[in-house]
């Protein structure tokens, strides 16, 4: 049985629902700075909100909540989290006001649930910065309801994929699916603010952008990459990225740039 996102419509323009299937997303989203930063990565996530029809609503899946189940957020009124600290005190005052959407998170539950996929809801989950972060340059006016999905501490990149495949549909009811990581993320390598480029994590991006593009089950089977951990130490930033392919299987670039010499930054459109 499809996913079909019961509730979804009710607050959506007419017409819509006769609209192009939206795409999914793979969005780098670097160091909670990227919130208030102006850089060529925000740009273009301003210009993918400009550019695509607004989604009725956006499932995303971030790095940042880590949990034992697969949970989806149910909360009506989610808070801005700030889930991080040592920066700027501009950014623990930044807000980002989104609405949840619970019907939505209700019928995804119990359809993922009839599936033999074991979810709940959580009604009191706040977004973290892998959610606002990149969500503040696409829809600055936080227009856009949000139902975040965890990222189960015993899922892989085959189970984030098909995961994304049980949610693929959505795409046709005009709900952007996104994940949210880092295509590249060693933060022992990080030199903050610098220029250069760490060499090794971008031979390692370029390597599996090859594979989305000519071989999945290669892509799936990423640590097959010769010293892998020197790019990923813990897997959580790269598997959203699965989560997205799933949801859209044919990878476009969006955006490519590394970030304070090892952070790849790289958005990925999937169709």
């Amino acid at each position: 049985m499809p996913i079909t996102a019961a509730g979804a419509w009710d607050n959506a323009p007419s017409g819509l629902n006769h609209a192009a299937s939206l795409p999914a997303l793979f969005i780098s989203h670097g160091a909670p700075t990227l919130a208030i930063e102006q850089s060529a990565t925000t740009n273009a996530l301003a210009r993918i909100g400009q550019n695509l029809p607004k989604p009725c609503a956006i499932v995303i899946m971030s790095a940042h909540w880590l949990s034992a189940k697969l949970e989806i957020s149910s909360n009506p009124k989610p808070k801005t989290w700030h889930d991080f600290s040592g920066f700027d005190p501009k950014l623990h005052q930044l807000q980002y006001p989104a609405a949840g959407h619970p019907a939505l998170a209700e019928s995804l539950a119990q359809q993922l649930s009839a599936q033999g996929i074991a979810c709940s809801v959580n009604p009191v989950r706040a977004c973290d910065h892998g959610v606002w972060s990149p969500l503040i340059h696409m829809y600055p006016e936080a227009d856009v309801p949000i139902v975040q999905i965890s990222l189960p501490r015993f899922y892989d990149s085959v189970a984030c994929y098909q995961l994304g495949a049980q949610l693929a549909r959505l795409r046709d009811e005009q709900i952007l699916i996104i994940g949210s990581g880092n295509i590249t993320h060693n933060l022992q390598a990080m030199q903050w603010g610098a220029d250069s480029i760490d060499d090794s994590a971008h031979d390692f991006k370029s390597w599996l952008l090859r594979q989305l593009k000519s071989d999945i089950p290669s892509a799936l089977d990423w640590q097959q990459y010769p010293n892998y951990r020197d790019i990923h130490p813990s897997d959580e930033h790269l598997l959203p990225l699965f989560f997205a392919l799933g949801a859209g299987q044919r990878v476009n670039v969006i955006h490519e740039s590394m970030a304070h010499h090892s952070l790849g930054m790289d958005i990925y459109r999937f169709d």
